[in-house]
């Protein structure tokens, strides 16, 4: 009992003491997943508390539990763009991208340590993955906003390469443990072609089976959600359980249950459902909590006396993979699909390595493979080395290789209630910023999102229905009606804006527009003007004619006026997308900051003297 009391006081102790260091290592730009795995290797015997852990059993079961939860966390924030926009390529970056980035690895293992192929290559194949809980953290904890594409991609990735690295894992760990013959457990003979036909096989199943139960799996979690009439506290637990049942059901029988929970919470995320914001919610708390134990776990589980020994060989591999192995990989597979060179060299530095990487290399020393512990030091190398070199270097890298947009405005204050599922709409409240769009415009020149609308706004007390005659002031605490996937629109008109001094990316917009819309009219809601002879053309046209044939292509820009339109997809010479950036940058130049400068000004005087109060 008492044991169980003092276990109950450290482990609540150290939670509590990582979330603390956290915060105050965020000041100094310190990833927190590094933050969390040094906390946890100076608790260890080594260090300050001296807490002796080495049960490997222990550390596998709850890092198989905390990453499955963390994968469900992840793929309820995956959209469905995102997916369909990066799916091609990222199954190639995790599946022949894994194996390359394996392959190098293990060859630089094989040169660096006294050891055969077989174990080499299972050092290779242990770190050959990136990781999905690093990079989920890492890119979201740190505000970062990138390119979509590449942005789709690195999180598409990471979680779908967990099955190969795992297949190559387990098949290196089988010859290991039959001595270099057949996989353990086979009832093919050891020969070469018998154990191609066995691996090959059993990579199908893991693959094929994880979509098989992550699609029919997230089919029955929502129809569950959706069809049982429970306390609302109880939908969030209900998804999750169900989520670790279609986890360990696909586990059980050789498939890849971290594909097939990654593509519950996908499904889950990516269609109208029950107690929407109370799942993400509690979801997101599990993902932070699974994180900060597997990471304290796992750095209980290193001595770090132990790595001396094999630190620089650990460093030389480390720099392999950084430098070379998943370049050439990310080279091989993103090369043929229109990536710049910049976008590639961001894929590249971003290959994080996190507790992916320390879980698998828990798997040899349970199987008692020669060289287990070795294997796990140096695997514990790597990860820091990345999590260090290449996690506290993120923003750095996408502001250099200039894949960074700039940061949405953020609205000061919102909430989000949900209605009943058939409505497939939300009520959003809104506090209005002083420097927000809604504040500084007349209403009739903000374009509220479709099927939107203002049902009451309450200003020094009094509410109004509907929109007030003199528009949107700062402070009014305003309540809207809109459909679920418009959050992000209003957040960008309710949120603090402030003019922008360096050249944005091309796909950096406030709202799309239809190519097909008509001139004239939106010359008129954009304050910008056009010729008798543009008036009555699409809005395509009118940009066609004024930049030319040549010039017309996906992140093509034409200035008219205070906004921007930016082509954001074209099929056959036509626009198909079209976007509206509402505060364009301009180059940093004083004849710019006194162009922003007059036109502000002038706005305002117009806006005050000319405009009456109804707006018009």
């Amino acid at each position: 009992m008492q044991f169980a009391n003092e276990f109950i006081l450290v482990a609540g102790a150290m939670v509590t003491f990582a979330i603390f260091a956290g915060v105050a290592s965020s000041r100094v730009g310190a990833p927190l997943l590094l933050v969390f795995l040094a906390l946890g290797m100076l608790a260890g015997e080594d260090g300050l508390g001296g807490i002796g852990f080495d049960d490997f059993s222990l550390a596998y079961l709850a890092g198989s539990i905390g990453l499955a939860l963390i994968l469900f966390d992840g793929g309820l924030r995956t959209t469905r763009e995102a997916l369909s926009r990066a799916f091609s390529v990222s199954v190639g970056l995790a599946t022949l991208g894994v194996i390359v980035t394996a392959g190098i690895t293990g060859a630089t293992a094989w040169l660096v340590f006294d050891t055969g192929w077989p174990t080499a290559l299972l050092i290779g194949a242990i770190v050959g993955s990136t990781d999905a809980a690093a990079v989920f953290f890492l890119l979201h904890l740190k505000g970062l906003r990138l390119r979509p594409r590449v942005a789709a991609t690195l999180e598409v990735e990471s979680g779908l390469n967990d099955p190969m690295a795992i297949f190559l894992t387990l098949a290196f760990v089988a010859v290991l443990s039959a001595g270099g013959g057949a996989l353990a457990g086979a009832n093919l003979q050891a020969t070469g072609l018998d154990l191609a036909l066995e691996l090959a096989l059993d990579f199908l199943w893991q693959f094929a089976g994880g979509l098989f139960f992550g699609v029919i799996g997230g089919a029955l979690v929502r129809r569950a959600v959706n069809r049982l009439n429970l306390s609302p506290g109880l939908y969030p637990i209900l998804a999750v359980a169900l989520g670790l049942v279609v986890f360990g059901a696909a586990q059980s029988l050789g498939a890849s249950g971290f594909l097939a929970i990654f593509l519950v919470g996908f499904t889950l995320g990516n269609a109208p459902h029950r107690a929407t914001n109370e799942i993400s919610r509690f979801s997101d708390g599990l993902a932070w909590l699974s994180q900060i134990v597997m990471f304290l776990m796992m750095g209980l589980l290193v001595t770090p006396a132990d790595l001396m020994p094999i630190l620089l060989p650990s460093l030389a591999i480390s720099a392999v993979l950084i430098l070379v192995a998943r370049p050439v990989a990310t080279l091989l597979c993103l090369g043929a699909f229109g990536y710049t060179a910049r976008e590639l060299g961001f894929v590249s530095w971003v290959g994080l390595r996190g507790v992916v990487p320390i879980f698998l290399g828990t798997i040899p020393v349970l199987e008692n493979v020669p060289f287990a512990h070795e294997i796990f030091g140096v695997v514990f190398i790597v990860v820091l080395t990345s999590l260090v070199v290449q996690g506290w270097t993120i923003g750095v890298a996408a502001r250099l290789t200039g894949v960074e947009l700039p940061p949405r405005p953020r609205a000061r204050s919102r909430a989000e209630l949900d209605l009943p599922m058939e409505a497939g709409r939300s009520v959003l409240a809104y506090t209005v910023d002083p420097m927000s769009l809604v504040a500084r415009r007349p209403m009739r020149r903000v374009p509220l999102p479709a099927e939107s609308e203002i049902i009451s706004v309450m200003r020094e007390g009094a509410v109004h229905q509907g929109l007030p005659a003199d528009g949107l002031k700062p402070d009014d605490f305003v309540l809207l009606l809109a459909s679920g996937d418009k959050t992000a629109q209003f957040d960008r008109l309710f949120g603090a804006r402030r003019l922008r001094r360096e050249a944005s990316d091309p796909v950096t917009i406030d709202f799309e527009l239809d190519p097909q819309a008509n001139a004239a009219e939106v010359a008129g809601l954009y304050d910008f003007g056009v010729t008798p002879h543009e008036a009555d053309r699409p809005i395509a046209d009118l940009m066609r004619s004024r930049l030319g044939d040549k010039n017309l292509a996906p992140g093509a820009k034409l200035a008219l006026g205070p906004v921007e339109l930016v082509v954001l997809a074209m099929e056959e010479e036509r626009v198909t997308r079209l976007g509206v950036d509402l505060e364009p940058a301009l180059p940093v130049t004083l004849v710019s900051r006194l162009r922003m400068r007059a036109a502000d000004t002038w706005r305002s005087i117009r806006d005050t003297f000319f405009i009456d109060s109804s707006g018009n």
